[in-house]
């Protein structure tokens, strides 16, 4: 491995309110970002657009927070994260692993003022994102970047890994943690599931202009079902939608309404691109959609498990830093 001195990880995350208070500081930072409300002339504004948009929605998305648990649980599975893949790459990095969320704390700058503290200088940014978006990883990368600026820094070596979308570690876990779900449903049953593939959703525009997430999220889609040679149905959709812009689809709503109305009774929902538990997963698939599958007539509705600090995810993380660094 090459070494330039003083190393370090740090693991990009969207974060989330660790309140009901929270929620709309957390929305209006989000609402802030350029990557997230990108219109002609938005600098002039953005801010005043945000904190609008925040207030009106802070009510209807707390109460889903609510529902939840009165928080978002994010942190601290990306901790734990960050802890597992601190132990699986000792002995072979220097360094210590840190957390930096994009919209809520810790965030970015503090995360930059405690390396900097620290006497960093080589510093590998690991998104925890396995397909690369510009409102994703891209918007951190360039928060990172605005960060350093600010405060002067010009000496720090950084290291980006943009994505893992087909490292087979990270496919492996997502085939280990689909069995886990389909051993839940009685053999004699199992081969009426249908496995529904659902993506974090982004407006078309970002396609248009050359955003490469929906090509990596059809990869690992792909890469996921040959791997696990299921010999069941799947399909690939979209979820999350905000605002009224066009956005991918088929939307998860719209795919699961079409496999009742075709007779699908059986459905495991596999949550592609994301890594651990959040309101994505906690509420909008394993209530609010549940709730409507219900109604429309799916009999067995299940969520895969998130794969959090599951041994197979933990070393496609370790292994994409060792690469990075040379190792």
């Amino acid at each position: 491995m090459r070494s330039s001195g003083r190393q370090a990880v740090v693991l990009f995350q969207l974060g989330g309110p660790d309140s009901l208070r929270a929620v709309e500081p957390f929305l209006y930072n989000l609402f802030c970002d350029p990557d997230i409300i990108d219109l002609p002339g938005a600098f002039l504004f953005r801010r005043g657009l945000a904190r609008l948009i925040s207030r009106l929605r802070a009510p209807k998305v707390a109460e889903h927070y609510r529902r939840i648990g009165g928080r978002s649980p994010i942190l601290k599975l990306t901790q734990r994260q960050a802890s597992a893949l601190s132990s699986r790459l000792r002995g072979r990095f220097a360094g210590d692993v840190h957390v930096a969320m994009r919209y809520w704390h810790p965030m970015t700058g503090d995360v930059v003022d405690r390396v900097v503290r620290e006497r960093i200088d080589r510093v590998v940014l690991l998104p925890l994102y396995p397909q690369y978006s510009n409102a994703t990883t891209g918007s951190s990368l360039r928060e990172w970047n605005r960060v350093l600026r600010r405060r002067g820094i010009r000496e720090m070596a950084v290291d980006v890994i943009e994505e893992y979308c087909e490292h087979p570690s990270y496919v492996g876990a997502i085939v280990r943690n689909i069995r886990i779900a389909l051993n839940r449903v009685p053999v004699a049953d199992r081969g009426k599931v249908h496995l529904v593939f659902s993506a974090h959703g982004t407006p078309v525009r970002l396609v248009e202009r050359g955003d490469p997430y929906q090509g990596q999220v059809l990869r690992t889609y792909q890469a996921v079902t040959r791997a696990g040679a299921f010999a069941l149905p799947h399909c690939l959709c979209y979820q999350s939608k905000v605002g009224p812009q066009r956005w991918l689809e088929p939307s998860l709503r719209d795919t699961i309404a079409s496999l009742a109305a075709a007779g699908v009774t059986h459905v495991l929902v596999i949550p592609i691109g994301f890594v651990s538990d959040h309101i994505e997963t906690l509420y909008e698939i394993n209530m609010e959609v549940r709730e409507e599958a219900g109604r429309q007539g799916i009999r067995h509705y299940d969520m895969m498990p998130a794969l959090h600090t599951a041994p197979q995810f933990i070393e496609a993380l370790a292994d994409s830093v060792l690469r990075k660094l040379g190792s």
